[in-house]
């Protein structure tokens, strides 16, 4: 299955190329984030390179059957440079495209039916993140920025945001400068997942990093005042997802401390280590940004302190006592 097939009926009212873009501007007008429609529309890439290897073009021609042997399809793919199969929530992050798509050609009377109205999604798995750092691995990393480059110093101050806000990547990356109330101790993140705004605490020592990056060296990379971007690449422009992900991860390999990760590890790790310091639950939940209480919930199983003094209290295999 090739994403970057070219459909070969752009202008087809009924071809699945023509009505996947009025789908993808019926979430633009609807007000959908950047981000939700981007995904869409890489997600419905792949379900329309499969239907065009079995002849399928346009809307009218998805039957059920069709649909059943996408998901059986992509249970069964694997990815051709490590042979691994697609997470189950990918899968259903993908079906689920595909059934919004022809839930809204059904309901706009541009196709009879919905072949895709009874499709039973895979069933989500409990999966907890597989790495977590501990704070003296955490310090490791933030030391291994050399400081006396202004880039070091930027990714220093980067580290220290990402560890004391547990921002996403993307939400970093669209920090603006009005963004930060330093009397505050406040970050404000505009529309973040879920187009939804929310603040943000940022500890001092952050904010002391940040601080000196603003003044020795964010005008370095930008002396120009029409950029607003709080952190900046090299280039003297808003710094990139992509490329943050991939810095952040060779500075995380760097630290040598036989763990590998990202930018969201250290959400994962900010999270865990706040629950495990006494935080309760519904504030790390306000600060990471969920809607729900059980998305929140995944760090309390990773919080595991408490659940081992419990186990050495009570559990009858016991050193005996020192004489």
């Amino acid at each position: 299955m090739n994403p970057h097939h070219t459909d070969t009926s752009p202008d087809d009212p009924q071809g699945l190329l023509y009505l996947a873009g009025r789908y993808l501007e019926y979430l633009r007008v609807r007000n959908y984030s950047e981000q939700t429609i981007y995904s869409a529309g890489k997600t419905l890439r792949y379900f329309r390179a499969f239907c065009q290897e079995i002849g399928v073009i346009q809307a009218r021609q998805v039957t059920r059957a069709v649909v059943v042997n996408y998901q059986s399809y992509l249970f069964h793919y694997r990815k051709q440079a490590s042979g691994t199969a697609l997470t189950v929530s990918t899968q259903k992050h993908w079906l689920i495209a595909v059934a919004n798509l022809f839930s809204w050609l059904t309901k706009e009377g541009l196709i009879l039916y919905n072949p895709a109205s009874d499709l039973e999604l895979p069933r989500s798995e409990f999966r907890l993140p597989k790495t977590i750092l501990s704070a003296a691995e955490v310090e490791a990393v933030l030391n291994v920025p050399d400081l006396t480059e202004p880039q070091g110093l930027r990714d220093r101050a980067v580290l220290e945001t990402l560890y004391s806000t547990g921002v996403r990547r993307q939400e970093l990356c669209n920090l603006n400068l009005g963004d930060l109330d330093c009397d505050r101790g406040l970050i404000r993140v505009e529309q973040g997942k879920g187009h939804k705004d929310r603040f943000v605490p940022v500890g001092e020592r952050a904010i002391r990093w940040i601080e000196k990056y603003l003044v020795e060296v964010r005008p370095l990379l930008c002396p120009s005042l029409n950029e607003h971007a709080l952190f900046l690449n090299t280039e003297g422009r808003r710094m990139g997802p992509g490329r943050l992900g991939s810095h952040v991860g060779d500075l995380i390999r760097k630290a040598a401390i036989g763990k590998q990760g990202s930018c969201h590890l250290f959400r994962h790790t900010m999270a865990t280590l706040l629950i495990e310091g006494g935080c309760p639950q519904v504030y790390v939940q306000q600060i990471l940004g969920h809607s729900r209480a059980d998305t929140t919930a995944v760090y309390t199983h990773l919080s595991l302190r408490a659940v081992k003094e419990a186990h050495a209290r009570f559990h009858p295999a016991k050193l005996p006592a020192a004489r």
